[in-house]
């Protein structure tokens, strides 16, 4: 199991090129089940998630080939030869669930293993579930698999969401558009990857109106053909390495990076004292004082602030001037990191769903584990403004949402480097 080591260092300066989307990409892929013919998906991230999702699209018969050094996903499902999404591959990613909805639609039964990921909190299927029942679908939970059969094919209704989940959003929608009739999702989250996965269905033909807002409208139609589509920038990593010059100084410019895509992170970075600015080729960001202001963060849906920039900032604000309170709407379980910033000298106070934070002038390097994909790269930003060194072990978490994170930091002047433990 590697580990990340982080000296404390200056100011950072240079460019930092963000890659495609990984949540986007991982609802993109399963819809190449959608159709016989090819899908092929440009910009995509080189992540081991994308690998797991791959590797399940081939057991049920996709065939899934990675070219351009992994940036390009050529993906064809013209023989699916297989029903089950077995457990040993679905229980190491969440999204793997996301089959369920395609095969639903074009092969008219699935079975599908419960999903695993990161232990943040239950993320329950019942929403997945009711959706796709209200379109038909017949489905029984039996040893820990989903059986779902729609015998008389897919047919459009009204589905309104209890909570405004991606998930079910983007299972439903990809159903749906094979459905006969219209369907029409409402409460729909709003996140731009639902748009980007959107965007892609039309352009393999799906008839798709009022993404982006929370009322989507579904026609369904009888097939789907083939395309080609550009996996959106991932605005998680992009509002990740913005937080970088935030705890070092300096400056640095997010390559491909779009404002519409983190508007409400950017509101409280800028509250901190942070300066982002609108590039050509991105978005520019630096810090011009000394030290960063303290700022209260409540996690929301989509367009709200992100609860998967939620533990980077709070990492910040560990060393902000003042008092911040952070409070977690989307995920129980997702303050794990808390403790080990408390290793590095924050202060810090969780109860529940709320986390306060004392900030603190200076943190120190220690030995610190990651819990989580978000947590590990938190300690990592939390180490490059920390005295001394910090060792980040279980950093497996880390290439499954960031590729190259070592390189990427360090071509900014980062001191930061991987080992492989002893």
């Amino acid at each position: 199991m590697d580990s990340i080591i982080v000296r404390g260092n200056g100011p950072l300066k240079g460019q930092i090129p963000i890659a495609g989307a990984k949540n986007a990409c991982l609802t993109l892929m399963p819809a190449t089940l959608l159709s016989e013919e090819p899908l092929t998906l440009t910009n995509a991230p080189r992540l081991s998630d994308i690998k797991t999702m791959s590797e399940l699209l081939g057991s049920l018969g996709a065939e899934v080939t990675s070219l351009q050094d992994g940036k390009v996903l050529a993906m064809s499902s013209h023989d699916i030869n297989n029903h089950i999404a077995d457990y040993d591959i679905v229980r190491k990613m969440r999204a793997s669930n996301l089959v369920l909805g395609p095969m639903l639609a074009r092969l008219g039964h699935a079975v599908v293993s419960l999903p695993g990921g990161c232990a943040i909190g239950a993320r329950p299927m019942d929403l997945h579930i009711h959706g796709l029942e209200a379109l038909g679908a017949q489905i029984e939970l039996k040893d820990g698999y989903l059986h779902a059969q729609a015998p008389k094919g897919l047919k459009g209704a009204v589905i309104e969401l209890a909570f405004a989940s991606v998930g079910a959003t983007e299972n439903i929608l990809m159903a749906s558009t094979l459905a006969k009739g219209t369907t029409v999702i409402k409460n729909a989250a709003r996140e731009p990857e639902i748009v980007d996965l959107a965007t892609c269905l039309r352009a393999m033909g799906a008839q798709i109106d009022g993404d982006g807002t929370s009322e989507i409208t579904i026609q369904g139609v009888d097939r789907l053909h083939g395309a080609t589509h550009p996996v959106v920038a991932d605005r998680i990593e992009l509002g990740t390495y913005m937080l970088a010059p935030a705890f070092c100084g300096g400056e640095v410019e997010l390559l491909g990076g779009k404002m519409h895509l983190v508007k409400s992170f950017v509101e409280k970075l800028e509250m901190t004292g942070i300066h982002v600015e609108e590039t050509k080729a991105g978005l520019k960001v630096a810090r011009r004082g000394a030290r960063v202001q303290a700022v209260d963060i409540t996690t929301e849906p989509f367009p709200g602030f992100p609860t998967d920039l939620q533990a980077q900032m709070m990492a910040l604000l560990c060393t902000a001037e003042g008092t911040s309170v952070l409070e977690e709407k989307i995920f129980e379980n997702r303050f794990m990191h808390a403790p080990e910033l408390v290793r590095m000298g924050a202060s810090i106070e969780v109860h529940g769903g709320t986390a306060t934070v004392h900030g603190v002038e200076q943190l120190k390097g220690a030995p610190v584990m990651a819990t989580d994909l978000r947590a590990s790269v938190s300690l990592i930003l939390a180490g490059l403004a920390a005295e001394g060194e910090t060792i980040v072990s279980r950093v497996y978490h880390l290439d499954r949402g960031y590729e190259r994170v070592e390189e990427k930091l360090g071509n900014v002047g980062a001191h930061i480097e991987r080992v492989k433990d002893t």
